[in-house]
């Protein structure tokens, strides 16, 4: 397939109906999807979804049996210097020389590259200056995982594929994490993320996609994902000794309910519903207890479209070596 000037300059990724097989397993089935540049990608599913194979066809570490795909305006499967030059890697397990310190690998790595960014630089940017002149045996594991991201952003790549960055960490840890992820697109950078927390491709990703089996059965925002946007939206509180749910106004609502001893309303006019209900509680001196408004989160939209389905293509591909 060829692609346009347009699509080469202004997408990181482009992918039409790729396909892998492992035997009699589809790993892939008709996979299409592009990544802007610039922006934070984020590949959700299962274990056994398809995910690895994707990730490592886009990377030049498989070669596709059928479609096509451009990273940064090259086949991945040509293996091209010119191409690896601009990607950097963050695995979930990466091994280094572990009686090196922060520096010393970052210069080591560096040295691959005709485009590198200076070490201090790398080292300040993934917040482990105090770190600087520390062996790698002796960093936590939070640590690690940033060292390892310095080593991915030395060579100033335009790509960086991180595959679950934050496993075991911290939740403060985490957070420092996405920090330092934002601040690769502030850079310029574009991001290729796979995780399996939800509140992590809420809070960095500009646009995600789902796999299920093999194949992508939903894609577009976070905020949007399979209609998330216009889901009903739950009130929820606690009413007083001698109020019922009957003495509470009626607001624009698919449903109310009492939930164990909270009442429920459902609603696709939140903010209507909410004043009304409020302005009637003041008004009568009602105390509204646990007083909550939510709609259904990323996580919620997630395990509804993807259920408890997993294929064994991810097992398939351990199997053939990984």
């Amino acid at each position: 397939m060829e692609f346009s000037e347009h699509v080469m300059r202004e997408r990181a990724i482009v992918v039409r109906d790729l396909r892998k097989s492992y035997g009699g397993v589809q790993a892939v089935r008709g996979v299409s999807f592009e990544v802007a540049r610039g922006e934070v990608f984020c590949l959700l599913g299962p274990n056994g979804a398809g995910k690895t194979t994707i990730v490592e066809i886009l990377e030049g570490y498989r070669t596709r049996d059928a479609g096509d795909a451009l990273v940064l305006g090259f086949d991945p499967a040509a293996g091209e210097r010119s191409l690896h030059e601009r990607v950097g890697i963050v695995l979930q397990q990466c091994g280094v020389q572990r009686d090196l310190t922060v520096a010393e690998l970052i210069e080591m790595y560096g040295r691959y590259y005709s485009r590198r960014r200076p070490v201090d630089e790398v080292i300040e940017l993934v917040e482990l200056t105090a770190k600087r002149d520390t062996r790698a045996k002796q960093l936590s594991g939070g640590q690690r995982r940033r060292l390892d991201l310095a080593l991915a952003l030395v060579g100033d790549p335009d790509l960086v594929f991180l595959d679950e960055p934050t496993t075991g960490f911290d939740p403060g840890a985490r957070r420092q994490a996405w920090t330092t992820i934002r601040s690769l697109c502030e850079l310029g950078k574009t991001v290729f993320l796979t995780t399996h927390y939800m509140d992590e491709a809420q809070n960095l990703a500009n646009r995600v996609a789902v796999m299920r089996s093999g194949e992508i059965i939903a894609y577009g925002r976070p905020e949007d994902l399979g209609g998330r946007d216009v889901r009903p939206a739950e009130i929820r509180f606690s009413l007083p000794m001698g109020w019922s749910l009957g003495d509470v106004p009626e607001v624009p609502a698919q449903s109310r309910s009492i939930d164990g001893e909270r009442v429920l309303v459902l609603t696709s006019e939140p903010v209507r519903a909410t004043q009304r209900i409020t302005t009637w509680a003041l008004e009568r001196g009602v105390e509204l207890g646990h007083f909550s408004v939510t709609q259904p989160t990323l996580e919620d939209i997630y395990l509804e479209l993807t259920g408890n389905d997993s294929a064994p293509a991810e097992a398939v591909v351990a199997e053939v070596g990984r």
